[in-house]
């Protein structure tokens, strides 16, 4: 039944060996850039490249600014306590998630709180998390949000571009305006897209995007904060241990993190970024070849939503059913062709099983269908 998918992946990628499910491509001046970075000692956390990727990343994006971590997830965690997210209060997010963004919620003490997806944009529905918010939240006095169970917090929504593809951002910002909620956008995964003409992390107040071995571009390891100019300075003291600038002491006037992005790794990030463009319209025609492989497929292919522009970071295809899927990911795997499930749904893992959710149909019908196909930049594109 697959057999036409996996000869086509191997012409795609134009090899008989193992087919990985998206590698970094390196093609530019990465090495140059890196070896500069060693030549001048300055390979740490201060340096001139940390400071190019900051202010090439804000241009890219259109964010007002742009803050350098040392991965993703710290780059989620420290936006959430900008967003004002302590313990025991509530963020309402997508179970069809990596387990990052629930992980950052915990860090700050909070509790995730599960509102299912839409089909469409595999992210989080503005309209499931309307009738959450209606059903089991109330403003108080001073118009902030409150669970009516306890009265505890919901302070933020932090919603997921799932494999590059974005939410339904309008709706979503449009629920958190009338419940006082801060927009955190999870754009780990859709550096290159956009929603309506604007960058994917920049329409909430804060965004957080990776820069991980898998991600269309790469830092080896490394994250990137996006906010506007004076959330942008909380964060860049928050994730440099708060230190006031001195001259030889040592003053440090707060509680923070040292998740300041090493300059070695913002030099490749220097150069992945002047390859993104090329990174980007090479992912798309690969998604539009698969989309013409699989239109008489018994598979579906996964496409961006209406009025959006995806980066593909991951292609997807939607099976008929749990068992179609489960014999897709076993021919593929056997025949060297790394194919991989979504996410299990977070409320499934001990840590958060025990967290609120609403209905979750969605999600759970998701759970038994994609799977992802390799979306690495095929080598033919991947030019010097």
């Amino acid at each position: 039944m697959f057999k036409p998918l996996i000869r086509f992946v191997r012409e795609q990628f134009q090899t008989q060996e193992f087919i990985p499910l998206h590698a970094p491509v390196f093609a530019g001046k990465e090495r140059d850039y890196v070896l500069e970075t060693i030549d001048s000692t300055f390979v740490s956390s201060v340096g001139a490249y940390v400071d190019r990727f900051e202010r090439e990343m804000a241009a890219y994006t259109r964010s007002p600014s742009a803050v350098a971590t040392v991965n993703g997830t710290a780059a989620l965690h420290v936006a959430l306590r900008l967003a004002g997210v302590g313990p025991d209060d509530l963020v309402l997010t997508q179970p069809l998630t990596f387990v990052a963004s629930c992980n950052a919620i915990r860090y700050c003490g909070a509790e995730p709180v599960f509102v299912d997806v839409d089909r469409h944009t595999l992210g989080l529905s503005p309209v499931a998390l309307e009738a959450w918010l209606t059903e089991h939240a109330f403003l108080d006095d001073e118009g902030r949000c409150r669970l009516k169970a306890d009265r505890r917090a919901v302070k933020a929504c932090l919603p997921m571009h799932t494999f590059g593809h974005p939410v339904d951002l309008d709706g979503v910002l449009a629920v958190c305006q009338r419940w006082g909620l801060v927009l955190v956008e999870d754009a780990a995964e859709s550096l290159g897209s956009h929603y309506k003409g604007r960058h994917t992390g920049t329409v909430g107040q804060l965004g957080a995007l990776s820069f991980n071995g898998n991600k269309i571009i790469t830092t080896g390891g490394g994250g990137m904060l996006l906010a506007d100019e004076h959330l942008g300075r909380r964060a860049k003291h928050l994730t440099t241990t708060a230190k006031q600038p001195h001259p030889y002491e040592y003053v440090h006037d707060e509680l923070a993190y040292n998740y300041r992005l090493p300059n070695l790794n913002a030099a490749m990030g220097c150069a992945q970024l002047e390859q993104l463009e090329t990174f980007v319209d090479a992912k798309r025609r690969l998604a539009a070849d698969y989309q013409a492989e699989l239109a008489t497929s018994p598979v579906q292919f996964i496409r961006e939503p209406e009025g959006c522009r995806s980066n593909y970071w991951l292609n997807a295809v939607l099976c008929e059913d749990h068992q179609q899927r489960d014999a897709l990911l076993q021919a593929t795997n056997e025949a060297g062709i790394m194919t991989r499930p979504i996410w299990r749904l977070m409320n499934r893992l001990p840590m958060y099983a025990g967290c609120l959710r609403g209905d979750l149909a969605n999600a759970q019908w998701l759970e038994a269908r994609v799977v992802n196909l390799p979306s690495s930049v095929p080598p033919n594109e991947a030019r010097t």
